[in-house]
């Protein structure tokens, strides 16, 4: 017979996930239980600093008030109607988020792998119906070193051979040319590009900041192309960068923001493609949709994450909180780090492999009571939640400063 819950231990649950789970995870040996802002607890009552923030989920910290009482608000009224019907939270989440973004339609989805595929699908169709590539003949320019999902077409495109190996055959119809390179992206665009598709951060490959003027080389590029910039903003967006978006760091607005993540606030999961109104308007009845996109719940969990960001005080805070971080960085150069890359509440952490691997050190300071994650090699990400403290930052960054200096 199972044990409750509630009586089973941390060892206990993550023996007993061993053999009914798949294996597509190999998380850190917590247990959480509660949470609240910028901190967890784990089954036996252990509390631990929030250094991830589920990758850019929890942007607003765990439970934050607004959000939780938008949910419980929307919970006792309607959750499903499926899009057969209207309900009566979409219009306004729509309407707002166009606004925040600067752009003009929104196609509501639910995960970022699926506003991924969705951009993917409008863009295609926006290139036969309207720049007139031949039919099946429309090309998508993507970079090296990118994450974008997990889906068969989204690893087609990958360069992660973990990500790709043993799920084949692939989808056609993109090239891979290196991140931060504009003479190779402009080789690669032809009369067939119906897309250009990029991070504007590179997230998944350790928080890789391109040179000042790309994004607007990007811009600039698929402008004279005649082809779409799409960003895929689900993890830089929504003020982990000190602004709205990513792109804006440069003045860049894009034909097409893809977002999720934060977007539902740590509660339901929300994604959107966000596009001028002459490409989403390629979509018909018939031609794309969900059943749970932009049900009432999720539609009111975002509205109240784009209220968040109205005020501004969440883009403030990471970038007032991003210098705390930086500084805090730039002093363990030399002690263990040997680079950084950081904008905002958002660092890639390069650690020297003699001290240990990223997995290595997040066990480490896991033990220190801070959470975080490793990506490649000896590369650790960190991206708290928009409201954590200065003197909470600041004693992540000194547990991170012990494990370097002490060792395993």
């Amino acid at each position: 017979m199972t044990a409750p819950a509630s009586a089973r231990t941390s060892t206990d649950l993550i023996r007993a996930e061993e053999p009914v789970l798949a294996h597509n995870y190999h998380p850190l040996p917590v247990v959480v239980a509660r949470a609240e802002g910028t901190w967890v607890e784990d089954v036996e009552g252990r509390r631990y600093l929030d250094m991830l923030a589920g990758y850019s989920a929890l942007n607003f910290g765990h439970r934050h008030p607004a959000l939780i009482e938008a949910a419980h608000r929307q919970l006792d009224q309607l959750t499903l109607t499926s899009r057969a019907f209207h309900n009566d939270k979409l219009a306004e989440f729509a309407e707002r988020l166009a606004e925040l973004t600067g752009l003009d339609m929104v196609l509501p989805m639910n995960t970022g792998a699926e506003a991924v595929e969705s951009g993917i699908k409008v863009a295609r169709k926006w290139a036969y119906d309207v720049k007139g590539v031949p039919a099946d003949q429309a090309t998508i320019v993507v970079a090296a070193e990118n994450f974008h999902g997990r889906t068969t077409t989204i690893v087609s495109f990958s360069t992660d051979e973990t990500a790709r190996a043993g799920f084949g055959p692939f989808t056609p119809g993109f090239r891979i040319v290196p991140y931060n390179d504009l003479a190779a992206l402009e080789a690669a665009v032809d009369e067939t590009t119906a897309a250009v598709l990029i991070e504007p951060i590179q997230g998944e490959a350790g928080v890789i900041i391109p040179d000042a003027g790309y994004l607007a080389g990007v811009r600039e590029l698929t402008r004279r192309k005649g082809c779409l910039f799409i960003a895929d903003e689900i993890q830089s967006g929504l003020g982990r960068t000190g602004r709205t978006l990513a792109v804006e760091h440069e003045g860049v607005v894009p034909d097409m923001l893809l977002l999720g993540k934060a977007l539902g606030g740590g509660i339901v999961p929300v994604s959107a493609v966000v596009a001028r109104r002459e490409v989403l308007g390629v979509l018909h009845p018939g031609e794309h949709g969900s059943t749970f996109g932009g049900n009432p719940l999720a539609a009111a969990v975002g509205t109240a994450v784009v209220e968040l960001l109205e005020t501004g005080e969440f883009q403030r805070r990471a970038t007032e909180l991003g210098v705390v971080l930086r500084d805090g960085l730039t002093e363990l150069v030399g002690k263990g780090v040997v680079g950084f890359r950081s904008r905002g509440l958002w660092a890639g952490v390069d650690v020297d492999p003699a001290i240990g691997t990223g997995r290595e050190i997040s066990e480490r300071l896991m033990r220190e009571g801070v959470l975080a994650k490793d990506t490649h090699g000896s590369t650790i990400r960190l991206a708290p939640p928009l409201t954590i403290t200065a003197d909470e930052l600041r004693s992540a960054v000194g547990a991170l400063e012990r494990v370097l200096t002490q060792g395993a």
